[in-house]
């Protein structure tokens, strides 16, 4: 999971823990492009306005990693374009916020029932 909003970070991580998820965070791209190998995560969920490196550019530099440009990502974000951004960096859903959460749920969990193993960051 990836948002520069310490709150946001903690309170989704804790829930997605409680359903049974394993989480890593990163407040930034930056942070998380670095973190993505050698154990790549089977989901990323990103926000899109974030300081040092923004999920754009994250999603662009990953994206050109042949190890893990496949992995799926689920924006979340407050930005007003937020599914023309999703789509331009290729994420399988998006949400802006505020969400409810049994929809976050329900797009993590088909996400990952689609061809990945489990572990969502």
């Amino acid at each position: 999971m990836v948002d520069d909003d310490p709150d946001i970070l903690e309170a989704l991580s804790e829930i997605l823990e409680a359903e049974g998820f394993e989480i890593r965070r990163a407040r930034n791209g930056k942070e998380a492009l670095e973190r993505l190998e050698p154990d790549p995560p089977q989901l990323i969920l990103l926000d899109l306005m974030m300081p040092v490196m923004d999920g754009w550019e994250f999603a662009q530099r990953m994206r050109q990693r042949p190890s893990v440009a496949h992995i799926p990502i689920i924006v979340l974000s407050a930005d007003r374009n937020v599914g023309l951004k999703a789509t331009d960096i290729g994420a399988t859903g998006h949400l802006a916020k505020p969400f409810e959460l049994s929809d976050l749920l329900d797009m993590v969990r088909r996400a990952l029932a689609n061809g990945t193993r489990g572990t969502a960051r």
